[in-house]
């Protein structure tokens, strides 16, 4: 059994979705201790709770301490198996974190799966929709993975109501992935989603980053959410390349203008693209996973990204408790970081 602190690094969720989600594909069991201990509200939080009786119900896996609070977790799985799968937050808790949490695990089943998970899909605390499917999945594809993903209803802080569908076709081999320079030209696009507040707001955000980025008027677009479990506003610039695609998101808030929100929006998508990198801080995060588990199947990954995150930093310490990888970051001189994820020798 392998035994995670929760406690250390960055001591976050991250870390029990990833050790869930690697104990499943290395059927493996593992004891988490100390559960966001270092939170204002420590232990397990209801997306946390979804996530941890999602992965078991994949694996038909034995839980200790699946309660909300808990800062103790005993997992210990069985075999994958693919199927219908249906999970509920119950809050704007991230749906996408769910998904994250049980795709590795479906990707290694014998059967196809379909999944459909109800809560937050677009809230300040986690990746939304639009950066799992055209960032994170659009990356996943190219390293054999067969996976699609459908927003069927819009979910906003604090409401939620949100639906996505994963549509998963196993995949037990995957193949590493190079990123280490940009390809072809900038392709922006601006997306600002209302749901039961003025269209005008999204008209607003659009128009500003418009105007600052100097980018053609049919850059931009303005989704009215036809379903959503409440109301809300998101804008999102994304930064197209040819080989890579980078999502920078601002979210609505009571008393904070539109104006403000777009140009904090634009103010991530400039030092994305002033850092002159392929693989932003999220993405580089949420990357090691699959990557590590192409390693220990023998494919390399490497990409170049900006200065690791304490977030990204426990994630490497979590991936090389489960699994036989080296995992080597060296800075550069232009102020970016080289990462080679393969074997260990």
């Amino acid at each position: 059994m392998i035994e995670i602190d929760g406690s250390e690094g960055e001591g976050g969720g991250q870390i029990v979705r990833s050790s869930l989600a690697l104990a499943a594909v290395t059927e493996t069991s593992v004891r988490i201790t100390n559960i966001r201990a270092g939170r204002k509200k420590p232990g397990l939080l209801r997306q946390h709770l979804t996530g941890v009786r999602a992965i078991s119900e994949i694996c038909d896996g034995h839980v200790v301490g699946g309660d909300l609070g808990s800062q103790e977790l005993t997992f210990a799985p069985s075999a994958i198996r693919g199927g219908d799968f249906s999970f509920q937050v119950g809050t704007a808790g991230s749906a996408i974190l769910v998904a994250q949490t049980v795709l590795p695990a479906l990707m290694m089943a014998r059967e196809s799966s379909t999944v459909r998970i109800q809560g937050g899909t677009h809230a300040a605390w986690a990746p939304p929709f639009d950066f799992f499917d055209r960032c994170y999945l659009s990356q996943l594809v190219k390293m054999n993975a067969s996976v699609t993903a459908l927003l069927d209803a819009y979910g906003f802080y604090p409401a939620g109501g949100g639906e996505i569908e994963l549509k998963v076709t196993p995949t037990p081999q995957l193949t590493g992935l190079q990123l280490l320079n940009r390809e072809g030209e900038l392709q922006p696009k601006v997306i600002a989603v209302v749901a039961k507040v003025p269209t005008s707001i999204g008209q607003r955000e659009c128009d500003v980053i418009r105007r600052k980025a100097d980018w053609p008027t049919d850059a931009c677009h303005i989704i009215e959410a036809q379903r959503s479990g409440g109301p809300g506003n998101v804008v999102m610039i994304e930064c197209g390349f040819d080989n890579v695609t980078e999502l920078m998101v601002g979210f609505g808030k009571v008393g904070v203008k539109a104006e403000q929100v777009a140009r904090s929006t634009l103010r991530q998508a400039r030092t994305y693209l002033a850092a002159n990198v392929p693989v932003g801080e999220y993405l580089a995060d949420q990357l090691l996973l699959p990557m590590g588990i192409a390693a220990s199947q023998g494919e390399p990954s490497e990409f170049r990204t900006v200065p690791l995150s304490q977030h990204s930093q426990t994630h490497i310490n979590v991936l090389k408790r489960f699994l036989d990888i080296s995992i080597v970051t060296k800075d550069r001189d232009d102020g970016s970081v080289h990462v080679r994820i393969s074997a260990t020798k």
